[in-house]
């Protein structure tokens, strides 16, 4: 994290309460305020969190029962009773801490506010730093804990926690997302009762497949879009990690950090560990606003180029999939640039020479181009994209290997393995993954994408995949007493590598892959530009997977794509209008081989692109409003985004089922100026000269937001959707 101080401000509210010596310390976003009691040689406690407060309202908070008085960061040993933030074991086999306040910090930085509180033992050498950072120009607050050894031996690391926070009980309700290969983040609610609830993973690698290290959590009854005080929270971690909820009759606690099962930590004298960050905010306009919050954080602070547009795409893979050559990467790149595309992305398929890539069971590591494919190279395709005036991206899986390459042949110390125990392999039972501890291994990582930009420098995007998980739990490179650090620095490697690429190449457009939408998470995005939000193209489904993703991840980041008549996934068949309007309700894309497409389609697909062109910036950097969710079940679901300046919006609704004399509810608008006059635009219409009745209509925000839109008979069909501007009439 880059913070160059500005200035240094200690600040200690000195407030009566029921401690009459109580310094308090108040660190506030626009909207919300974070309140914590921090006495030198005393606990640190969180008083509260939740609405902005000012200085006044301190005393409030303690008249009215509101303050929690609960450690802000507990620890085992000395009281071993409840959840505890941190446990360690020192030199001599104490397994006990005690941290008592020793200094508080408040300053600014470039990003935004600080308040360092810093803790020692009463013992032992031993000192850690509780961090909570104010997003500037947000309302994100996160935190994490830097850990200190300051002794003159090892101690052991057995759990160490980035957050721990109390919740006040009421009717409060969990939101999260789950899923499995293709059907990521399916959004599950659910009321919470006394016990544990856990959201955890172990993959190793792909940490977002099975579930997402985010949750809501509603404070006055089933969550709502857009009514009720939401709690939202998220950690910013590439590997396996661990939310839990211990819920109590009165009051439960939330910790978030690594998961540390199968990864105590050894850290060694005068050495210092840092926890990832963990990021919420609290929000009285429901889950909505929680939304928008962790919106707008990313595309200014968590997102690599993120308030730059992102192109038009059209990826090869469910067009010819491993069957690259020349010609057909041409005939596509003509194609799309006919259509108003803007950049085409050779996927898997390109590379290795004595192992052709002809398949998933041979060549990752051998980063050459398949003369046998592609005879005129790179340099042909590059030249084909210049033709077309379009850019070229291409796809590279960098972590892994499989046992069919030659980079396995010369390195086979290279890869993760147990020894003495035979090679565990995934994807076409020869997929391995490299040893990222190893700085060998990161600047051959680093080189892949080194070699290809310094040979190629007109490459634009790249698409870094991963299809594997980390099988084996074994390292050449870590000393043997050393062997639980693999989860965590293989992290820290990829991490290291990919600062490595960002300083070198920061114009290069990077998007996040992982068998799908394995990688979707706020440690990886900084390096990012993009993720890809599911192998699964189907756009009936994708309703379902973008609505969950879009809770706490833009729509400028959320690759959505246009794929083939029949769905290569589903089977499902889907009217190209359909398809269109569900993708353009993220960053465009197709993923389909345009020679199969009618005259028709094609002459379609340039007006829909077109269009998207226009509302490019409404969609990529608006304000989300979700509308009706697919959840619901209420035979429709639509969203809209809105500028700030409320001047213009896009409006989306798609038909999710389809019956006879079926009830199809009026859908109502948000986000709207209701002082405001608005015109629609029918963005996609599937005859150019024909578009839908409410085309050219002026109507008033306040009557789209109060009353909506009749819809039964503008989706009368099967699959049958809209796709509207809203432009302001003065």
């Amino acid at each position: 994290m880059s913070m160059k101080t500005k200035s240094l401000l200690i600040v200690a509210l000195g407030v009566l309460s029921g401690n009459l010596s109580a310094k308090d310390y108040l660190l506030s976003t626009p909207n919300t305020s974070l309140l914590i009691t921090a006495n030198p040689g005393e606990k640190s406690k969180y008083q509260y969190y939740g609405s902005r407060i000012s200085e006044k309202d301190i005393q409030g908070i303690y008249d009215s029962s509101l303050a929690f008085g609960v450690e802000s960061y507990p620890v085992f040993g000395v009281n071993t009773a409840g959840e505890r933030a941190m446990a360690v074991t020192h030199a001599d086999g104490n397994m006990s801490l005690d941290l008592v306040v020793e200094e508080v910090k408040q300053y600014t930085t470039d990003e935004g506010e600080m308040m360092e509180i810093r803790m020692k033992d009463l013992v032992y050498p031993f000192a850690l730093k509780q961090i909570f950072k104010a997003y500037k120009g947000t309302d994100i607050i996160s935190t994490w804990v830097e850990v200190e050894n300051n002794g003159k031996k090892p101690l052991t690391l057995y759990r160490f926690a980035s957050a721990f926070f109390p919740v006040h009980r009421g009717d409060n309700w969990m939101t999260h997302f789950h899923g499995f290969w293709g059907a990521e983040s399916t959004m599950d609610e659910e009321k919470l009762t006394n016990g544990q609830k856990v959201i955890s993973n172990k993959d190793g690698l792909v940490n977002t497949e099975s579930d997402n290290p985010s949750f809501l959590l509603s404070m006055d009854g089933k969550p709502q879009e857009e009514h009720g005080r939401v709690l939202g929270g998220t950690l910013a971690w590439t590997g396996n990690y661990l939310i839990k909820l211990d819920v109590k009759n009165r009051q439960f606690n939330i910790s978030a950090g690594i998961n540390e099962e199968h990864s105590y930590y050894v850290l060694d004298a005068k050495k210092s560990f840092v926890t990832p960050e963990f990021a919420m905010t609290y929000s009285t306009s429901g889950k909505g606003g929680v939304s928008r919050a962790f919106h707008r954080w990313a595309r200014q602070y968590k997102l690599h180029g993120g308030n730059v547009p992102h192109d038009i795409l059209l990826n090869s893979w469910e067009g010819v999939y491993f069957k690259v050559n020349q010609q057909g990467m041409d005939q596509m790149m003509e194609a799309f640039s006919a259509m108003g595309g803007e950049l085409f992305v050779m996927d898997d398929g390109w590379f290795g020479n004595k192992y052709p890539r002809n398949n998933g069971s041979s060549s990752l590591g051998d980063w050459e181009v398949c003369k046998e494919k592609l005879p005129g190279g790179i340099e042909g395709l590059l030249d084909s994209a210049k033709k077309y005036n379009i850019k070229f991206g291409l796809w590279i899986e960098p972590e892994m290997a499989n046992t069919k390459s030659e980079l396995f042949e010369k390195h086979p110390d290279w890869i993760l393995r147990i020894a003495n125990r035979p090679l565990s392999t995934g994807r076409g039972k020869t997929q391995v993954v490299l040893d990222l501890t190893n700085p060998e291994v990161q600047d051959f990582v680093f080189g892949v994408v080194d070699n290809l930009m310094t040979k190629y420098p007109q490459i634009a995007y790249m698409k870094w995949d991963d299809n594997c998980s980390l099988l084996d739990y074994g390292s050449s490179y870590l000393p043997e007493d050393r062997q639980s650090h693999l989860y965590i620095e293989y992290q820290r490697g990829l991490n290291q590598v990919l600062e490595r690429i960002r300083a070198k190449y920061p114009d290069l457009v990077m998007q996040a892959c992982a068998g799908g939408g394995g990688r979707v998470n706020y440690g990886m995005l900084p390096y990012f530009n993009e993720f890809w939000t599911s192998d699964n193209t189907d756009a009936l489904q994708r309703i379902y997977l973008q609505w969950s993703i879009s809770n706490f991840y833009p729509a400028v980041a959320m690759a959505s794509h246009v794929s083939a008549d029949r769905n290569h996934q589903t089977g499902r068949r889907i009217p190209l209008k359909f398809r269109f309007d569900v993708a353009m309700s993220g960053r465009l894309g197709m993923e389909i081989q345009p020679k199969d497409m009618s005259e028709e389609d094609k002459a379609f697909a340039k007006r829909a692109i077109a269009a998207y062109k226009k509302i490019r910036p409404v969609v990529q950097f608006g304000d989300l409003y979700r509308l009706v969710s697919p959840y619901d079940n209420k035979s429709v679901s639509s969203l809209m985004y809105v500028t700030p300046e409320k001047a213009r919006a896009v409006f989306y609704v798609y038909k999710m089922s389809h019956f006879v004399d079926m009830v199809i509810p009026n859908v109502r608008m948000n986000g709207l100026d209701s002082q405001k006059m608005y015109r629609l635009v029918d963005l996609t219409a599937v005859k150019e000269n024909k578009p839908c009745a409410l085309h050219g209509k002026v109507i008033s925000g306040k009557l789209l937001m109060e009353e909506g839109l009749v819809l039964k008979n503008l989706l009368k069909s099967e699959y049958s959707s809209l796709a509207l501007e809203l432009q302001e009439v003065k």
